[in-house]
């Protein structure tokens, strides 16, 4: 299972903090609480500090699959990546092949984000019949949309013809509500990140179908 960088975002609106101010005490002592703590074993936590100018708030959203160390190394990865990427942002996104990581200075915990998003396609043909393609699409994701998923992850298959099988996963953060969720995962795309939510279809399997321990509730 591979962890790639995948895309980031800096949020420069929200400004830069300087060297030795309170909000970098703030976000570093956020960073070690996160990175020693019990949450990345089921692969997501959330922590903030301070009010006003001075707010911190960091969520650690690691794919359903990607829990336990595997979660806990994508966090390392992801604040190494901002740093490098986002030099002294009080803002920004990150997004692995495992985790999604966003440090803000404005409280978003259980909001809708449809800004912060990109699309990745697959340059290769679907194959010789595209709306046969497109219906598989729709009745698996509708079915992944629609499962009972305490943990707001699901993924599942779809046979196409005889030889070819269509994999899919959607994920969202588990600030969320799972009526929120279902609002934003049905939509149509090939591989589609946003803060709030992820949705990848693929004619290659790269993520597990079969979790445990998260629940997941699978509709093929």
């Amino acid at each position: 299972m591979t962890n790639s960088y995948l895309n980031h975002k800096c949020l420069v609106s929200q400004g830069k903090y300087k060297p030795g101010s309170v909000h970098e005490k703030s976000l570093e002592a956020i960073i070690h609480s996160i990175s020693v703590g019990e949450n990345v074993n089921s692969g997501y936590d959330m922590m903030s500090f301070g009010d006003g100018p001075d707010l911190v708030c960091v969520i650690l959203q690691c794919r359903g699959d990607s829990y336990g160390s595997k979660c806990r190394s994508c966090f390392a990865s992801a604040i190494a990546g901002l740093r490098r990427r986002c030099p002294r942002y009080k803002g920004g996104i990150i997004w692995f092949d495992q985790c999604l990581l966003e440090i803000s200075s404005i409280d978003t915990v259980g909001q809708l984000n449809y800004d912060d998003s990109f699309c990745m396609s697959n340059a290769k043909n679907v194959g010789d019949n595209p709306y046969l393609f497109i219906l598989k699409w729709d009745t698996l994701f509708d079915n992944i949309s629609h499962a009972n998923k305490p943990a707001l992850y699901g993924a599942g298959e779809k046979r196409i013809g005889t030889k070819r099988k269509m994999y899919g996963m959607v994920q969202c953060t588990d600030d969320l509500s799972v009526k929120a969720c279902q609002e934003l995962v049905r939509k149509r795309g090939a591989r589609v990140l946003g803060r709030s939510c992820t949705a990848n279809e693929t004619l290659g399997m790269n993520f597990t179908l079969l979790l445990m321990p998260k629940p997941v509730l699978i509709l093929i």
